[in-house]
């Protein structure tokens, strides 16, 4: 298009991303960014960039720079520069964990890559930073436009190829390793629809069998796959791993047989961008249980997903508090970043009144409510909870050999 934005931006998605890249729309992103950085009301922000760039042109630029604000924290300085949707931002990655993908997927001797629906070209991006040749693939002309458009602003642009494709049919016609003419691939299938999540892998866009079959006919793969998918889904030889960062799963992979290291890993990303990592080649099976002690642990979610919690418990001399909840405890405190310690001061069966009473003796008045294998809503028994106290505690609800119960940790006032 010229100088002007299209009339109805929703009608015509990819010309006003294509407008957002002119001087016009880049100088009203930047005059959205100022306001954005000045924290201006959205009304009266709006009010003054259709003042100043024009009405049609305002919502999209006002959209891109707050979207932009957004992503700083986690693309950096490359925020500035990217194209992003609202879709875009919530489904890409963290480029650090992009990054660590695109290096083990070259390690073998790949130089280049198909990225299977490309969505807004990070791992795209990621790839192409790493030094491979990159064919970025969607049928969404709005992904192949911000993968376009982020190649270019951030200077891989020579070494992406960006097509319209089908997934499905490429994969289907994988043969001797390579996918569209790629020695290596990675997918990442749309596991949302409607603004629902899928939980089933089937319905996802591809679906498992087209995970299945790529992971069969390409050696050099890598898909990302949601963090509560089945083991019983992984093929053998292929490799499950789940990386968390900051308490929660941050991805989880399954890596083709060409790839493949060991069995199930879980990965932790600390705060300085280090991994440590936890490898099992086979099933450590479950940890051993026993009473709960004076210690309380609850194990990073990446060895919860992986299955290797056990792993966790012998290097810590710990057992389970019941053979189905990932509670770890011990006699003592543990110098591990793959848990969360909290000291115990009283174990008793689930019992809202004595629980209370017993908080209102110790002064308790706030306590931070945790639960594993229960129903309870957290916040609401915190509120239940709430007193004149002054002093704070931990309350865990869960099952110990199988009986509600509550343990009461880190108290405090």
């Amino acid at each position: 298009m010229s100088g002007t934005p299209p009339d109805d931006p929703r009608a015509d998605r990819v010309a006003a991303l294509r407008w957002l890249r002119t001087p016009a729309g880049e100088a009203a992103t930047a005059r959205a960014a100022d306001l954005v950085a000045d924290r201006v009301d959205v009304l009266p922000a709006l009010a003054r960039l259709r003042a100043e760039v024009g009405p049609d042109g305002a919502g999209p630029a006002w959209e891109l720079a707050r979207l932009r604000a957004r992503a700083r924290a986690t693309f950096g300085d490359d925020a500035d520069r990217l194209l992003l949707t609202a879709d875009a931002l919530e489904q890409a990655g963290r480029p650090v964990l992009a990054t660590r993908r695109a290096r083990r997927l070259l390690a073998g001797g790949a130089r280049s890559v198909a990225d299977l629906g490309c969505a807004s070209g990070t791992d795209t991006v990621a790839l192409a930073r790493a030094g491979a040749a990159v064919t970025a693939v969607d049928l969404d002309p709005v992904a192949r436009e911000l993968t376009a458009a982020n190649a270019e602003a951030l200077g891989v642009a020579d070494r992406v190829q960006v097509v319209a494709g089908d997934v499905v049919a490429l994969v289907a016609a994988a043969a001797d390793g390579r996918v569209a003419g790629c020695d290596a691939a990675v997918l990442d299938p749309a596991r949302r629809a409607g603004g629902r999540r899928q939980l089933d892998p089937d319905r996802w866009s591809p679906p498992w069998s087209t995970v299945a079959l790529l992971l069969d006919r390409a050696p050099a793969c890598v898909v990302k796959v949601a963090p509560g998918l089945d083991h019983a889904r992984v093929p053998d030889g292929v490799e499950a791993e789940w990386v968390s960062a900051g308490g929660s799963i941050a991805e989880a992979l399954l890596w083709g047989r060409g790839l493949s290291r060991t069995w199930r890993r879980a990965s932790l990303l600390l705060a300085d961008g280090w991994l440590l990592e936890l490898t099992a080649d086979r099933d450590p099976g479950t940890a051993p249980v026993g009473p709960v002690r004076g210690w309380l642990h609850e194990p990073d979610p990446a060895a919860i997903r992986s299955g290797l919690v056990a792993l966790v418990a012998a290097d810590l001399g710990a057992t389970l508090v019941d053979p189905t909840i990932a509670y770890l405890t011990s006699d003592g405190p543990a110098d591990s970043p793959w848990v969360s310690s909290h000291a115990v001061t009283d174990v008793l069966p689930f019992n809202l009144k004595k629980l209370r009473a017993l908080l209102r003796a110790r002064g308790v008045g706030r306590v931070t409510v945790k639960k594993r294998g229960s129903p309870i809503e957290p916040e609401s028994l915190a509120r239940q909870l709430r007193s004149p106290g002054s002093g704070t505690a931990v309350v865990v609800v869960t099952r110990v050999a199988g009986a509600p119960t509550v343990l009461v940790c880190d108290v405090s006032g």
